[in-house]
């Protein structure tokens, strides 16, 4: 994804933290226009996103706690690239173990930055169609806290208009999607 890469010149590498999901680094850079400084950055495979839709035309959402917010927050079902992984299998494993359906057609609707102020994490997003129930859906991951949420497109509009807590991945990829919605 990233065009027009212009890396910055390592000065000096402070810390660095290998994590189970992403790594942590601190750093010294000079930046391209010559400003020298110490930065943060959260240092992430990438991620995959699938807005499910079903033949009703209803979104398959997850209510998920997330313990960095405290709390229960709506999302479409996502996960981190394995290494060496392509996100279309990552998303259609995810699906899977996160929703109990499969998807017979796919679409890509396109792939953005999270938060580029202290991430390189990629979301690639895609939207899933032709979904059927599986017979036996795998095991959610034990650390995964979530229940599924069926809602219109309207609704899920109307609940982020309304404040309800949304993550942006989520958002976004919803935005993305809503050319191809009833």
């Amino acid at each position: 994804m990233p065009q027009g890469k212009e890396p910055p010149q390592l000065l000096k590498q402070r810390l660095f933290y290998l994590g189970r999901k992403f790594n942590y680094q601190v750093t010294r850079l000079r930046l391209p226009n010559g400003v020298e400084g110490e930065w943060e950055c959260v240092r992430h495979p990438g991620g995959a996103l699938a807005v499910p839709v079903t033949k009703e035309g209803k979104l398959i959402l997850l209510r998920q706690y997330r313990f960095a917010v405290e709390g229960r927050i709506l999302e479409f079902p996502a996960g981190t690239l394995e290494p060496g992984e392509d996100a279309a299998e990552t998303i259609k494993r995810e699906i899977e173990e996160e929703t109990g359906y499969r998807a017979k057609t796919w679409t890509k609707l396109g792939e953005f930055f999270l938060a580029p102020g202290y991430s390189d994490e990629i979301i690639y997003a895609f939207l899933a169609q032709d979904l059927e129930p599986l017979e036996t859906p795998p095991n959610q991951d034990d650390d995964e806290d979530m229940e599924t949420v069926l809602m219109t497109p309207q609704e899920l509009e109307q609940a982020i208009h309304d404040g309800e807590p949304i993550d942006a991945k989520s958002i976004s990829s919803f935005f993305l999607a809503r050319p191809f919605l009833q």
